[in-house]
């Protein structure tokens, strides 16, 4: 008796109960897909709600009056540009440029101290430095374009100045070294420090998911750390840094207040870095010239913005390009 009291025939509510966990496991995978897909449709819709109200706002640029067109043009830049492409040519040129110098001198620093926090401090130590580099992501941009216009401005002429009269005979470092350095050098390190901690962030928490049975045999085949390091670790999180990467260049394209507080702005596609009224960027000048602007000017630095947005787009998708060739690989 005992034996048909403990059967599954005297229990006939486990199978059904079974059977409804089953169907409302089912559920919760349809509401997740379902939720899932709504949050990736919204994000291509906001992008092209984005890109459409930029269109819309710079269409007096592109269909108006072109006379008129060239006068507001002329009166952003003194007259040295007549039409919007020979004016947005050396903003494009200065934004890249800017960009392209604050990564290389982030992403080998950035790189390291991931490498440090992951694979060479002590747990203590690396646990104070984790959360002493994301408190410096979390820093808005107006307290770095202080520092850099009232601390390192100053400071870092000294610098610059040896620069320009040891290394003066290469065209990038020509002088004389500008004073105060309100110059594309400067702004470059401020930008560099700014995209720092979101490098360094992303790769250490790349750094930390590398398989440990792949580290383990590595050095148990003989290998030192470093060499651990290059033939495990690094190859493991390629697609981590180049995604981190691009990460902190996006932020330095877009960059705004500490460009504007801190650069002296010019018109021209010129790699002098330490001279001041070279360069500007488009983020930095349409904060500068947004203020004074009439209508129509408005449309034309809405234009410049979405000139940035197509920019800025086509460097993510690139990147994505490569992450998913390193991926492959």
């Amino acid at each position: 008796m005992s034996s048909q009291a403990s059967s599954p025939a005297a229990h006939p509510t486990r199978p059904a109960r079974a059977a409804g966990e089953g169907r409302s496991g089912k559920t919760a995978d349809k509401v997740f897909r379902a939720v899932a897909n709504a949050a990736g449709i919204l994000i291509l819709v906001v992008l092209a709600a984005v890109f459409l109200f930029l269109l819309y706002r710079a269409w007096p640029l592109i269909g108006g009056d072109r006379d008129a067109n060239v006068a507001t043009i002329e009166s952003f830049t003194g007259g040295k540009a007549h039409g919007f492409w020979q004016y947005v040519g050396p903003l494009v040129f200065g934004t890249v440029l800017v960009s392209a110098l604050s990564l290389i001198i982030a992403f080998f620093v950035a790189l390291g101290i991931a490498l440090f926090i992951s694979h060479y401090a002590p747990k203590r130590l690396a646990a104070a430095l984790s959360y002493v580099v994301d408190l410096l992501a979390a820093i808005p941009s107006v307290i770095y374009g202080l520092w850099g216009g009232l601390i390192l401005v100053p400071a870092i002429h000294p610098f610059w100045n040896w620069v320009a009269t040891y290394l003066g005979w290469i065209p990038i470092f020509a002088g004389p070294a500008a004073n105060p350095s309100r110059t594309v050098a400067t702004v470059s390190v401020v930008l560099a420090v700014m995209i720092l901690p979101i490098i360094t962030s992303v790769s250490r928490d790349i750094f930390l998911q590398t398989p440990r049975l792949q580290e383990e045999a590595a050095l148990a085949l003989g290998a030192t750390k470093w060499e651990m390091i290059r033939l495990a670790v690094l190859p493991f999180g390629k697609s981590g840094i180049i995604s981190a990467s691009m990460l902190g260049l996006g932020r330095a394209l877009g960059e705004t207040m500490a460009v504007l507080m801190i650069l002296s702005p010019g018109l021209n596609y010129s790699i002098r870095l330490l001279q001041a009224s070279q360069n500007q960027t488009i983020a930095a000048n349409i904060a500068a010239q947004y203020g004074e602007a009439n209508e129509l000017g408005v449309s034309t630095l809405i234009g410049t913005g979405l000139v940035l947005f197509v920019i800025t787009f086509l460097v993510n998708f690139i990147a994505r390009k490569i992450t998913e060739k390193a991926s492959a690989q």
